[in-house]
């Protein structure tokens, strides 16, 4: 299985690395978020909507990211492929998580530069923020690539998935804003409840995807 999704995840990033999707489409989607919504609310505001802000940017962008990984699946017969190869199917769920995961942590880490620099947000308690972006990016893949799958045989998949995945991972979103609001605050003591809320969430999806992945990709 760790094979499979070494491979897989390997593939995949190979193939984003050459396109550069997310570098060209996803990011300046992202940035552009961040300058809508500094325009839009009060700039005294700003630093303490910060956390919410950066994150409601990256579930926009995660629904983008999500979509792109099954759109080169769907493709061709690259799914098929992977089946004929005899491949894990959770070592495919696996593989195409990390997948996910690697490109929403470099997103999220520009994103926060881009809430120092418009927002003046000031970055405190590394360990909280750190612990907060990682257990929220797994929740998001691991998610994500359950509905991605559901909903990438469908016809109007596009449309599909954010109806499947957003009121799912809402509490990922609330998690990783109050964690990052109390890190951002010098609080990050306060933050340690959503942290656990954060890692329940991507172990609940992790462990459910890794069972549910191959039936899901027969139906779909």
């Amino acid at each position: 299985m760790w094979r499979d999704a070494w491979l897989v995840a390997a593939k995949d990033l190979r193939v984003e690395a050459r396109a550069k999707v997310a570098l060209r489409q996803i990011l300046p989607f992202a940035l552009t978020v961040l300058v809508l919504f500094a325009f839009a609310l009060d700039p005294s505001r700003l630093p303490a909507l910060s956390a919410g802000l950066m994150w409601v940017a990256v579930l926009l962008c995660a629904v983008l990211a999500v979509q792109r990984s099954f759109a080169m699946e769907s493709s061709g017969p690259t799914l098929d492929g992977l089946r004929l190869f005899g491949l894990d199917p959770a070592g495919v769920f696996l593989g195409k998580a990390a997948a996910l995961a690697v490109q929403l942590l470099l997103l999220e880490a520009l994103l926060a530069g881009g809430v120092v620099v418009l927002y003046g947000a000031s970055l405190h308690g590394g360990l909280v923020l750190a612990g907060a972006g990682l257990a929220a990016t797994a929740g998001l893949a691991c998610a994500g690539c359950v509905y991605g799958a559901l909903a990438g045989g469908g016809r109007s998949a596009d449309t599909l998935l954010p109806v499947l995945f957003l009121p799912v991972v809402s509490p990922v979103l609330l998690g990783a804003t109050k964690a990052w609001e109390a890190a951002l605050a010098g609080t990050p003591g306060q933050g340690e409840p959503w942290l656990r809320l954060l890692a329940v969430f991507a172990v609940v999806y992790a462990a459910l995807g890794a069972l549910a992945f191959g039936p899901v990709l027969e139906e779909a």
